[in-house]
């Protein structure tokens, strides 16, 4: 008998935790495509069509999207259902600077604790980000080029930091959908390598510097006038 009800317990326990598991990798599959553009900002995000297109039952759809509404990557409104967020002018403005405030001391802490396997992690990750570009695959050139910065507050080993930016890293992104002006749609290359370099050579202040003149110069990319971004359809996105 006893092995029945051990038996039993971990079929229950099994079940219980699918829900779960799937609502976190449709979570994880929606901010992925959030983040590297494919969805831009406004795009509704019916429950029922995304469920079909996941193969997931609606609750699993409604979780995903309550989290990515805590991440403030997704709008949830009462009767109208939920859209990719929609940053103001004042938000993006908040957002750069508060990225001005934190950035440049976390590529100081990284500067002063990078160790070789850090560097060379780095540096294969601006290798795939150049790599993406030269195939023309831009979402992933994009998706990379905001990664690294959260990878640098990785190498700084200060886990709240480390939140901090990944947060506003990733509602960057919705920003630079809504307003970027520049042709080119990435953080320019030379300035993430530079910075690699500084980290490689600890130092600290130039890594600082560096991190606080990149940021300053993505701003000058931003026009913060509205655009008109016509969504395409979830199927043909997602799938």
């Amino acid at each position: 008998m006893k092995r029945t009800d051990t038996k039993d317990t971990s079929t229950v326990f099994a079940r219980s935790r699918k829900p779960s598991v799937r609502w976190v990798d449709v979570y994880s599959r929606l901010r992925d495509t959030i983040v590297s553009h494919r969805l831009p900002p406004g795009t509704k995000l019916p429950e029922d069509e995304l469920a079909a297109i996941y193969s997931v039952s609606r609750t699993a759809i409604r979780s995903a999207l309550q989290a990515l509404a805590h991440d403030r990557l997704v709008r949830l409104e009462p009767n109208r259902g939920a859209f990719v967020a929609q940053p103001s002018k004042q938000e993006a403005r908040e957002i750069f600077d508060a990225r001005m405030l934190i950035e440049p001391r976390v590529a100081a802490l990284a500067a002063s604790a990078a160790k070789r396997p850090d560097i060379v992690r780095l540096r294969r990750h601006l290798d795939d980000e150049e790599e993406a570009l030269h195939a023309g695959q831009v979402n992933a050139a994009i998706s990379l080029s905001a990664r690294f910065h959260v990878a640098i507050a990785e190498v700084a080993a200060h886990s709240i930091l480390t939140e901090l930016v990944t947060d506003l890293v990733s509602r960057s992104s919705l920003i630079i959908a809504l307003y970027w002006c520049r042709r080119d749609i990435t953080c320019e290359t030379h300035a993430h390598h530079a910075l690699v370099d500084a980290l490689a050579r600890h130092k600290i202040s130039h890594a600082s510097e560096l991190m606080a003149d990149h940021l300053a110069d993505l701003v000058t990319g931003l026009d913060l006038t509205p655009k008109d971004i016509g969504p395409g359809r979830l199927s043909e996105v997602l799938r």
